[in-house]
């Protein structure tokens, strides 16, 4: 990556992080310190969601429920989520890159699989039902500001209607 310097703007709390060299921003993604819906920005004025940065290589969605999703993320994640017992060796997670759906225990190291029990699980980043409810919180203010919208843009159009009409009236047909 040319671009030296970097930001981190996190989605959940708009809080920044930066400037960090490439090098950092890659490690936080692995270490699972990246979310989906974290944004970052080379020059702070253009934001992108980290997932679209190829790099960081978040390139997993995790099934964590029937019909429910979390996603994209990276292997590092994946650790974290087998380690706080989120997931396990038999969830099935696809690969963004090639659409190819596997297991977890096909893509982790073993180690990674089963995690030393002296590991405290209260110092682990944020659960993915954390991670889940959040996202949900932000797609229903998300539904509710395009609801907001859509009802504006149709009272504008019915009043351009009305205006319409207005002038139709207005204006008298000239014979020939």
């Amino acid at each position: 990556m040319d671009v030296s310097v970097w930001y981190l703007r996190k989605a959940s709390d708009g809080s920044v992080f930066g400037p960090l060299t490439f090098q950092q921003l890659q490690q936080w993604a692995a270490d699972a310190q990246v979310s989906p819906m974290d944004r970052v920005s080379s020059d702070q004025n253009n934001w992108m969601k980290a997932p679209m940065l190829p790099e960081l290589q978040m390139d997993y969605i995790v099934e964590v429920g029937d019909e429910q999703y979390y996603g994209p993320t990276t292997l590092g994640a994946l650790a974290e989520f087998v380690g706080a017992g989120e997931i396990n060796g038999e969830t099935s997670v696809t690969n963004c890159k090639d659409g190819s759906q596997m297991r977890v225990r096909d893509i982790l190291p073993p180690a990674l699989l089963h995690p030393a029990p002296d590991v405290a699980i209260s110092a682990r980043p944020s659960s993915i039902r954390l991670n889940l409810q959040q996202r949900i919180r932000e797609l229903e203010t998300a539904l509710l500001d395009e609801r907001r919208a859509r009802e504006n843009a149709e009272m504008m159009v019915a009043k351009l209607e009305a205006r319409l009409q207005q002038y139709i009236g207005e204006v008298e047909p000239v014979g020939l």
